[in-house]
């Protein structure tokens, strides 16, 4: 009998312990998606888009629903889940890749570390496009480098963060004007004439959210950001084309990695592991999901989903740069 009684405690154990736990967990549970930014931009319209589908790829088919916290470039999102946010798996975020460096280049607003996340996945990754609006006198990545470009920028983010670290790095000649908030708000002001341009926009998000501009060739294509050249703008050069020394090399491909990572989804510290697990499974259950990717191409939305796995790895390469590039990429970083 005492080996019997054993047998069933151990059972129960494994049975507490397994991901059929983490099952039974989501059952009637409501989850809350925090995206980083303002709605209407491109991180917005893809957790809505994942708020729709990722709950029929959990065992109890939990709600999504999706809560806006957009201020300084996702910091205060990050924290609220790193300090506030409950740890069972019912918050999860959508964060703006710019988080994932902000401990080296503004730690004195970070009260988080970007090892202590549990990393579900990435939704895309992207490539930055630095654009002049027609009425701008620049025509081609010379003209950056010789004449003065008036950008609109939202703080701590890539609109203003890539305009600094490209002024630093490879001379550029920007002129950040701050204040607006998001690309969206960027965009109307590039309309309005009160800016030029913008030194950052997501290539996906543009054809998203401007696909008229793209049509009647609004804006002139000046760069692009990120470690591989787009294949859809073949035609553009890289900001890594205009490196000229070494260290500067490195710090630019440092901050490249948060586009392979552009979209990222992540719990809280210290949520199970079991229901990460589950998470991580349904994200990738997206990949072939055939409503999810048919909305997503009616919206005009790029997918590239990276695994939790593969977004570790970046993770890693990020916390062990050396000393002397997470330096120079805090130093290129700071407002003039």
């Amino acid at each position: 009998m005492k080996q019997l009684t054993a047998a069933l405690a151990a059972l129960a154990f494994v049975a507490a312990a397994s991901p059929l736990h983490a099952q039974d967990f989501y059952a009637g549970k409501q989850i809350v998606i925090v995206v980083g930014s303002a709605a209407g931009g491109g991180y917005d319209l893809l957790a809505r888009l994942t708020s729709r589908h990722m709950g029929k790829h959990i065992p109890g088919n939990p709600i999504f629903v999706v809560q806006n916290m957009p201020a300084a470039g996702s910091l205060v999102a990050a924290n609220h889940l790193a300090n506030v946010a409950p740890r069972d798996g019912t918050m999860i975020g959508l964060m703006q890749r710019g988080v994932l460096l902000a401990p080296i280049t503004n730690p004195s607003a970070v009260r988080y570390s970007v090892t202590s996340f549990r990393w579900i996945g990435s939704l895309a990754s992207e490539t930055g496009v630095t654009l002049a609006y027609e009425s701008a006198p620049h025509r081609t990545a010379k003209d950056l480098f010789e004449k003065e470009l008036i950008i609109g920028a939202s703080a701590g983010v890539d609109p203003e963060t890539t305009a600094r670290l490209y002024n630093a790095l490879i001379g550029t000649k920007f002129k950040i004007v701050m204040g607006y908030n998001g690309t969206t708000a960027i965009g109307l002001a590039m309309e309005r004439g009160e800016v030029q341009g913008i030194a950052d926009w997501s290539w996906s998000s543009l054809k998203a959210q401007r696909p008229a501009w793209i049509r009647d060739k609004k804006v002139h294509y000046l760069l692009q950001g990120a470690l591989e050249r787009d294949k859809e703008l073949p035609d553009v050069p890289n900001a890594l084309d205009f490196v000229k020394d070494d260290v500067s090399r490195k710090v630019l491909e440092l901050y490249f990695t948060q586009k392979t990572v552009a979209r990222p989804l992540l719990t809280p510290p210290d949520v199970p592991a079991d229901r990460v697990d589950l998470l991580r499974r349904a994200f990738l259950a997206l990949d072939k999901d055939a409503a999810f990717h048919e909305e997503a191409k009616k919206s005009n939305l790029d997918l590239q989903l990276l695994a939790g796995e593969a977004v570790d790895k970046v993770i890693g390469l990020i916390a062990n740069a050396s000393p002397e590039v997470k330096d120079k990429l805090a130093a290129a970083m700071k407002p003039q």
